[in-house]
């Protein structure tokens, strides 16, 4: 088990930013982390991820340009800059983690199923955009 915790969550008005962090209990040498999001009624969608040897992300076509995805190794966190939040951004949002595979496994751990993909998750932490 790898418990990782969510902060940063809130309420803003479209057109503004949030950070969201992701304490992580333990990273490995082959770390994969990523974002996701869950709407209600709509499945699990992955959004961002970042292979921890290089650093190397990766985004989906929903967020590319508008968020950012970054890690502090040293204090075991996983960032996610949000820029110009939109109401279709309205979601819980989590972070999952994955040991296992390359920096190319963990940019196709984004699709598909999510949920079998990373082994590990955090409890959500939601974001709400008004209009």
């Amino acid at each position: 088990q790898v418990p990782l915790v969510e902060s940063g969550g809130g309420s803003v008005q479209a057109g503004g930013s949030l950070t969201l962090s992701c304490a992580v209990s333990k990273y490995t040498a082959s770390a994969c982390l990523g974002w996701f999001r869950q709407a209600p009624g709509k499945e699990r969608e992955g959004i961002a991820t970042i292979y921890a040897p290089d650093t190397r992300t990766t985004y989906s076509n929903s967020v590319q340009g508008r968020f950012t995805i970054s890690q502090d190794s040293a204090k075991n966190t996983v960032y996610l800059q949000m820029n110009g939040l939109q109401p279709d951004d309205t979601a819980m949002y989590y972070c999952a983690i994955r040991s296992a595979g390359n920096a190319w496994t963990c940019a196709a751990a984004l699709q598909g199923r999510v949920e079998k993909n990373f082994p590990f998750w955090g409890q959500g932490t939601q974001v709400t955009v008004s209009a």
